[in-house]
């Protein structure tokens, strides 16, 4: 009888349905750190049937995973970049997101009541900032929060609190952390099954309070692997490979338009500078060195408006690229000892084989400096990647973000970092503290996994 009861409730607990997952996330680079972790869910054991609300624009990325969206979708007129900017909100604003804002919570609610009615165990994952994790907080479902806006670098390092030129800016950390009291409320609620900072500080930080706070590593970092072999210029034998080999500039405009093709003209203006000082009697390279620049470019731009651009400034069209990339399709450009290279499809290449970066860009910087190398930023127009943001990023990524207020600065800048191989294992080191490992995107799953 005992072994034909087991039986029995082995046989109940195989019909239940799986765990039903509504996932949050209010922008394109959320929606795309969500889906990672939602393809590592799918290979688990018993993964969980998902659903999805992009509460900021289309949700591609979850259309291209074929995940099921719930809700009202619409593109806001900011596009979702309202970073410290009350002219985009109140665009938006206009545009009819409180409205929008309703129906979504409405939305989730009714799911969290269907799923209720079906019988099935439910549960809710907010990614991004304090929308979805109210959202979540506020649909009587368990739930889990992976921030991705915040971090005590923002604040902070290892020493202590960051000097800042504004006295306004004591109200970022006024209650001894980034994340205010009722950000921490929502997150200490017994509903709130596990919270995911970006990064370790942030995570001791967060323990102060009764705060599930795990720290597993920043998703950012996952899918990042190359196709082509990579060297690094900052190890043992670096001058002796410096004069062999060319030196590599990745060039990160951003991916958003019409802001990358304006960005892409503050950035050539860079590369002109760069290309000038190279022919000066204290180069940096030696006389027959050559600089290839490698242009990672979203695959939703136009490269031949970018072509345009260098065809202004002198490069030519050159048939045969100076460096292996997994595109059939590179545009490549010469101009004396430089090449320039236009590719959509070798993203973690370009990253790879850059030495350093020229960047106006959000997520792909802190991909590029998460893998130990320095950037050059360029604050430009926005509405994304303006003075504001850039200053904000500086403090978040630190020593391996170096902030310059013109173009024309970066040729001193580019000098400086490669006469410096101490400061270059300082940016390094730094990196990888700051962003984390590869795997975290799995490691995450697990967890959710295990705490739902």
């Amino acid at each position: 009888m005992r072994d034909l009861s087991q039986l029995k409730r082995v046989a109940s607990a195989a019909t239940k349905s799986p765990l039903q997952l509504l996932v949050l996330s209010n922008g394109h680079g959320e929606d795309i750190i969500a889906v990672r972790i939602l393809q590592e869910l799918q290979q688990l054991s018993s993964p969980p049937e998902i659903f999805a609300l992009p509460i900021v624009g289309e949700g591609r990325a979850y259309q291209n995973l074929n995940i099921p969206c719930i809700g009202s979708i619409q593109t806001m007129p900011s596009g979702g970049f309202i970073y410290m900017d009350s002219r985009q909100l109140m665009r938006d604003v206009r545009g009819g997101l409180v409205q929008l804002t309703w129906k979504q919570i409405q939305a989730v609610r009714g799911w969290v009541s269907d799923q209720k009615k079906l019988g099935n165990k439910k549960a809710i994952l907010a990614v991004g900032d304090i929308v979805p994790l109210l959202f979540a907080a506020m649909s009587g479902a368990n739930y889990a929060f992976i921030g991705t806006a915040k971090s005590e670098y923002y604040v902070r390092d290892e020493v202590g609190l960051l000097p800042r030129k504004s006295k306004s800016a004591s109200w970022e950390n006024f209650s001894g952390s980034i994340y205010h009291p009722w950000e921490r409320w929502l997150m200490s609620r017994r509903l709130c099954r596990a919270v995911f900072p970006r990064d370790a500080l942030t995570t001791e930080i967060l323990k102060k309070w009764p705060i599930p706070a795990f720290d597993l590593g920043n998703p950012m970092m996952d899918g990042l692997e190359p196709t082509v072999r990579t060297k690094k210029f900052y190890h043992g034998h670096a001058e002796e490979e410096e004069l062999v080999r060319p030196l590599i500039v990745t060039l990160l405009p951003g991916s958003r338009e019409p802001e990358a093709y304006s960005n892409w003209e503050i950035m050539m203006v860079a590369v002109s500078g760069l290309m000038a000082s190279f022919r000066e009697r204290d180069s940096i390279l030696p006389s027959a060195g050559t600089v290839i620049f490698l242009g990672a470019i979203a695959p939703g731009l136009d490269c031949q408006i970018l072509a345009q651009t260098l065809q202004i400034q002198g490069w030519c069209s050159c048939a045969e690229s100076p460096i292996p990339l997994a595109d059939a399709n590179i545009l490549t450009f010469k101009q004396r000892n430089g090449y320039l290279v236009l590719s959509q499809q070798a993203y973690n290449d370009c990253l790879h084989l850059g030495d350093l970066a020229i960047a106006m860009a959000g997520t792909a910087t802190e991909q590029f400096i998460g893998l130990g190398k320095p950037a050059i930023a360029i604050p430009g127009h926005g509405p994304q990647y303006n003075p504001a943001f850039a200053e904000a990023q500086s403090r978040l990524l630190g020593p391996s973000l170096i902030l310059v207020d013109q173009p024309t600065q970066v040729a001193q800048a580019v000098k400086s970092l490669l006469k410096n191989p101490d400061r270059l294992q300082i940016i390094a080191e730094n990196g990888v503290q700051r962003m984390g490992r590869s795997g975290a995107a799995r490691r995450i799953a697990e967890c959710l996994q295990d705490r739902f």
